[in-house]
């Protein structure tokens, strides 16, 4: 069942994602934003009906929320799971003309009981929305990471019912006055690229001056706006190369800090084979020398990106080995048939006070046929 804890987008690729196949209106990738039309039409950002919010958590930013403009009643922006029965979903709507944020369960497009809350560009910049198996939830955030809870309903008896049936919908809406657009972006993920160049100047102490290149590589290179074009081969053994842009200058105290610590992490997915032994490597590339002597590393799969609410799936510590510039995952096959849904996943050095988070993305099960 594709869970919506593990559909993740920034919108850094020059058009939507296929995985928004069922978009309408004139929705459109603009600047790294989905774009949706806020006009007397409807326009939507949507999946097809084939998702399920049972156990799933998903979040997303709206940076760009549409004007009043004349509207009379409703200038409305809308973050929704639709299920299969029409005017059945969950989710949020913010009005511009009322002002308010709405958090909703409604049947025939409606919900009397819906709590509602003066919306602020601040403190609702992102929304998003869980469910455990018993409740449903509503929580925003200013920033992504600290939430709050708006809202807590017992499960509709349709989520859990309607498995891989419902569609993920990003709308917008106006009923008069001047047309303008709804901004949509960062669908459950903080990293807004695949490389992040940073850099900070030398102290006295030390002559570094080489440039270090950091990011992900399996059979195909990730930059910054690109995609892995090509999967590894997850049954055998794979290397990944850590290869992106950054320039560190430090002095020699500061010796624990490499070159990868000022990167955000690069976006490569895991997918396992249910069943079968995954060996994958994933090493430093064009930095003579590099190791990783006196690191850790962690890394774990878990339902959702929240590790509050994200169910652990796995923890991939015991199969993690570092070997001078590369670490080494190797998941026996007695562990990985024990694994029934997709997830997320992340992967992080860290050693004394540093943390460098290298790698992040879904996890993607594909489970085995014969036992």
């Amino acid at each position: 069942m594709p869970s919506l804890s593990t559909l993740v987008d920034n919108f850094n690729a020059a058009a939507l994602n296929p995985v928004w196949g069922n978009s309408y209106g004139g929705t459109a990738v603009v600047g790294g934003r989905a774009r949706v039309p806020c006009t007397l039409d409807y326009a939507g950002c949507q999946t097809a009906y084939a998702w399920t919010l049972a156990g799933a958590s998903f979040f997303v930013q709206v940076p760009v929320v549409p004007a009043s403009g004349g509207a009379t009643a409703e200038a409305y922006c809308a973050v929704t799971v639709q299920g299969s029965v029409e005017g059945t979903r969950v989710g949020f709507i913010i009005n511009a003309v009322s002002g308010m944020l709405r958090c909703v369960s409604e049947t025939g497009y409606w919900d009397d009981a819906a709590v509602e809350l003066a919306y602020s560009p601040v403190a609702h910049l992102f929304l998003r929305m869980r469910e455990d198996g018993t409740s449903l939830y509503w929580d925003t955030s200013p920033d992504g990471t600290t939430w709050t809870n708006r809202r807590t309903l017992a499960t509709p008896a349709w989520i859990p019912a309607e498995v891989d049936t419902c569609a993920l919908d990003m709308s917008a809406h106006r009923d008069g006055g001047t047309g303008d657009y709804v901004a949509f972006d960062l669908f459950n993920t903080l990293s807004n690229g695949a490389v992040w160049t940073a850099s900070a100047a030398l102290s006295a102490e030390t002559t570094l001056s080489a440039a270090a290149r950091v990011a992900a590589r399996a059979t195909a290179e990730l930059t910054a706006d690109t995609t892995l074009t090509a999967a590894p081969t997850l049954a055998a053994h794979t290397t990944a190369a850590l290869v992106g842009q950054a320039t560190l200058a430090a002095d020699a105290d500061s010796a624990e800090i490499p070159e990868v610590a000022g990167l955000a992490a690069g976006h490569f997915d895991l997918r396992l084979e249910q069943g079968a032994t995954f060996v994958q490597n994933y090493r430093v590339a064009d930095v003579p020398g590099f190791s990783w002597d006196g690191w850790s590393v962690r890394s774990q799969i878990r339902s959702a990106p929240a590790s509050e609410h994200g169910e652990l799936l796995l923890d991939l510590g015991d199969y993690l080995t570092i070997i001078g510039d590369t670490i080494r995952l190797a998941i026996p096959a007695t562990v990985t048939e024990t694994l029934t849904r997709n997830g997320v996943w992340d992967l992080e050095v860290f050693k004394a006070g540093t943390v460098v988070r290298l790698l992040q993305g879904r996890a993607v099960v594909s489970l085995e046929v014969t036992r």
